[in-house]
């Protein structure tokens, strides 16, 4: 079907995820999913896995037509029968039923969505311990925390609640059943309280499925849903998109903070998620961490420089870590 040519540097960031992240041992299944754009990554993950003793198995799909998108049937049942997955896929499947139901039967999951070869090697060449203790220190602050308020310099002002919610933390290192998230790592996330959510969101640095933004998307939000958009051309992409999937596509799903310093705003919503000194906010399901909104879509959205108040106390100052 192919022929693989091996890549030095990506093989060697392959050996650093599946070794270091994933603590794959000798003789455990290790399940990569992956689809044709993906494919090189997903053939050299397959070959080290094998290397490193494992029972590789190697599942190809095709695309997925969008973000949040389940895969095929066989590919769910596989992933809940393996001891880890590894999915570099050009469409996400972070936030699926399949990755959960995978989750919860003690499998550890890696999503690596929309991954490039240069992103990865970059991005997993970072001291993921460091990475951990600041993931760790910030999901502690949401665990906590119930009242959320977010500004910027651009205008966005918005407010919602995250009382009795449990931030999610990926921190690029997987190593027990049932640990899941993206490589590469760094992010604290929380799924907002239904409902609660009032405001304006200006998104000025790249939206999931759009890319890098050349002017900034308003969102007003009113009790937990987008009731406007507006802005340029990417605006209208923006809404266009959602006018597909109904009123839970545009549920406001998730507050996430970057924890990785090596990550850049690239267009790639996977590197840029991650970015130390912004946070986001995504749009659509969250069935899958914690909320309770099922959805086909998922689409985070990139604010640069935030200031983040947690009840009253700052988290972050115009981007810069205050705890």
């Amino acid at each position: 079907m192919f022929r693989l040519e091996i890549n030095k540097e990506l093989y060697s960031a392959c050996e650093i995820a599946l070794r270091d992240c994933m603590g794959v041992k000798r003789g455990e299944t290790v399940l990569i999913v992956t689809d044709e754009p993906e494919r090189n990554i997903g053939v050299h993950l397959w070959a080290k896995a094998k290397e490193l003793g494992a029972e590789a198995i190697y599942m190809e799909m095709l695309p997925r037509e969008i973000h949040g998108q389940e895969p095929p049937k066989p590919v769910a049942e596989a992933m809940k029968s393996a001891d880890v997955v590894l999915a570099p896929t050009s469409k996400s499947i972070t936030h699926t039923l399949a990755k959960k139901e995978a989750c919860e039967k003690g499998v550890r999951v890696a999503t690596l969505p929309r991954i490039t070869e240069e992103i990865f090697i970059r991005t997993m060449n970072v001291n993921y311990d460091e990475i951990l203790e600041l993931t760790n220190k910030i999901a502690d602050i949401l665990d906590n925390g119930e009242e959320v308020h977010i500004t910027t310099k651009l205008g966005t002002d918005l407010t919602f609640s995250i009382k009795g919610r449990k931030a999610r933390r990926s921190t690029g290192i997987y190593r027990k059943p049932g640990e899941c998230g993206n490589l590469p790592g760094a992010e604290a996330y929380i799924a907002p309280l239904e409902e609660t959510a009032n405001g304006v969101v200006v998104i000025d640095g790249s939206m999931a499925s759009i890319g890098v933004l050349s002017s900034p998307i308003k969102l007003t939000i009113e009790d937990g849903f987008v009731k406007k958009i507006k802005g340029g051309d990417e605006a209208k992409r923006l809404e266009k998109i959602l006018s597909k999937y109904g009123k839970e596509a545009k549920n406001i799903a998730e507050f996430g903070i970057g924890t990785n310093p090596k990550a850049r705003i690239s267009g790639n919503i996977l590197e840029d998620e991650k970015v130390f000194g912004t946070v986001h906010i995504a749009l659509g399901s969250n069935y899958g961490f914690g909320g309770l909104t099922k959805a086909p879509i998922h689409l985070d959205g990139i604010i640069i420089e935030p200031t983040v108040l947690i009840d009253g106390e700052y988290l972050f100052r115009n981007g810069k870590l205050m705890v």
